[in-house]
């Protein structure tokens, strides 16, 4: 009888301890089912990584990691290029895209992207850069408006980010969308390294269009080139004076640029395209400002709208001295002359940093770095530039941090001002936490960040991949002069219509 109780004893104790365990599970995956489930909080903040955004001091470190190891040879192409060295490349590529196309299922739209990056001589790339470096505290090298010739650098220094993002050792890169190369065979695209504004602005002028003209011999012996005719080559030419001499040879390349100017003061009709090459962003004149930074400055925010820059322009910078007079001391506006050097930058921030809205009319071009100053200073900014084309802008909806406002409604007396009183405190604060999560997407760094503006580069060129080794293939078996060359550059003129965002 006693054992019979103990046992029933036992049985009560595994019943109750199953009971509470199972109960104890219950509990632990409800806890974890709503972290499954919930989306991002919309109002996280990007905070600021432990990396390098300064393009000097970054400059400084690479060069000085750089020139400490052994130089690679280059690849300059052995002379005389025969059609043999051409097709011997063609038939590797075959075999390396037939390999991937039967492995790979997501390809050719898989990522990472594969890119060889050409090991070009040293005048075209170190010694450019050490150029820079040896006379970037020269505050007297002024352009012809006035501009400092090494801040205009640091604004274009986007192939500088690339590439030493793109050489630097696989165990100290952080971006998982592209991967360098080490054999021709078996990329996706070529990236040409060559420092092209640099050149133009450090350069004597017909220095620099002899180093230009050697660069595109350089460029185009190369057996890959020959191969595509450069259409899956990636060339760096940010400012529109850029390689402006030779570049009508290399138009098939993926240009990398700052806009689209239709006007033809920069880029000649069937130039650059959309569906060719790729908007990437200025590099900010002005400091971050981080999750800490914003909160306490947003609430402070007094002025209404703050323009610093340039007054008179050229082209369709014109506009700017119509905005000027209507604008100037109209109450809760701040309009002022930029000026160059420390003081200039500490106003600009000061002004952005202060201000509800920043207007950004179009300039020489249609665009300017004060976007993107506007961008990471957390002020909203308000574009009356017409033919302006923006970066990333297959990723990035720009009508979620900023106002598009056409020329035309701008420059009806009273207009502007009016727009921006009606906008409500909801859709500001909505517009200003945009900005809050957006600003990462424009800050260049050493190591580059995920979903920093180096990422979104190779995010964007993924959808590009199929048409380019489309359009390379056709090139190889149409005949010439068969047909009409097909090509993309048709599109409708990029007219700014102004958006309904009061709300």
């Amino acid at each position: 009888m006693a054992g019979k109780q103990i046992s029933r004893s036992k049985s009560r104790i595994i019943l109750i301890s199953l009971s509470l365990l199972g109960f104890s599970l219950l509990i632990f995956l409800s806890s974890l089912s709503p972290l499954r489930n919930s989306p991002p909080s919309s109002s996280a903040h990007f905070h600021l990584p432990t990396s390098q955004t300064s393009f000097v001091a970054s400059l400084e470190q690479f060069l000085a990691k750089t020139h400490s190891s052994s130089p690679l040879p280059d690849d300059t192409a052995p002379e005389p290029i025969t059609d043999q060295h051409v097709n011997n490349l063609d038939d590797a590529i075959f075999h390396s895209e037939s390999y991937r196309l039967y492995s790979d299922p997501f390809y050719p739209v898989s990522l990472p992207l594969r890119v060889y990056v050409y090991n070009m001589p040293s005048k075209f790339t170190f010694d450019l850069l050490l150029l820079f470096q040896n006379t970037y505290r020269d505050t007297s090298n002024l352009t012809s408006n006035g501009s400092p010739v090494h801040r205009l650098i640091e604004q274009h220094s986007i192939d500088y980010w690339l590439w030493a993002d793109l050489i630097a050792p696989q165990s100290e890169r952080l971006l998982k969308s592209v991967v360098r190369v080490h054999q021709q065979e078996d990329a996706d695209l070529f990236y040409i390294p060559f420092f092209t504004t640099i050149s133009f602005f450090l350069l004597e002028k017909q220095q620099c269009k002899a180093l230009y003209r050697e660069a595109l011999k350089w460029i185009t012996d190369q057996p890959a080139w020959k191969r595509s005719g450069g259409r899956d080559h990636i060339m760096p030419v940010h400012h529109p004076w850029s390689f402006k001499t030779v570049r009508r040879s290399v138009k098939k390349a993926i240009w990398l640029l700052p806009d689209m100017d239709s006007t033809g003061n920069w880029y000649k009709p069937g130039q650059v395209y959309l569906e060719k090459d790729l908007i990437l962003p200025y590099v900010a004149n002005v400091d971050f400002c981080d999750a800490g930074c914003l909160s306490e400055i947003n609430p402070k925010r007094s002025t209404l709208l703050f323009f610093r820059g340039r007054l008179k322009r050229n082209a369709g910078g014109k506009i700017r001295s119509i905005l000027v007079a209507q604008l100037s001391g109209a109450d809760g506006v701040i309009i002022e002359e930029g000026t160059s050097g420390d003081g200039g930058k500490e106003a600009a921030q000061k002004g952005m940093r202060r201000s509800l809205f920043c207007l950004n009319p179009a300039g020489d071009t249609p665009s300017s770095a004060r976007l993107f100053d506007a961008i990471v200073s957390g002020c909203i900014p308000v574009i009356v530039s017409d033919e302006l084309e923006l970066p990333f802008e297959g990723i990035l909806d720009y009508r979620k941090i900023a106002l598009f406002v056409s020329s035309n409604d701008a420059l009806k007396p009273g207009w502007l001002l009016k727009y921006l009183k009606d906008i409500k405190p909801a859709h500001i604060k909505e517009l200003q936490q945009n900005l809050a999560k957006y600003s990462r997407h424009f800050l260049f760094s050493s190591p580059a960040q995920p979903l920093g503006p180096e990422d979104l580069v190779w995010k964007m060129m993924a959808g590009k991949v199929a048409n380019i080794k489309l359009h390379s293939r056709r090139s190889q078996r149409v005949v010439e002069g068969s047909r009409n060359v097909c090509t993309c550059e048709c599109r409708p003129g990029n007219i700014t219509n102004t958006g309904s965002t009061i709300s």
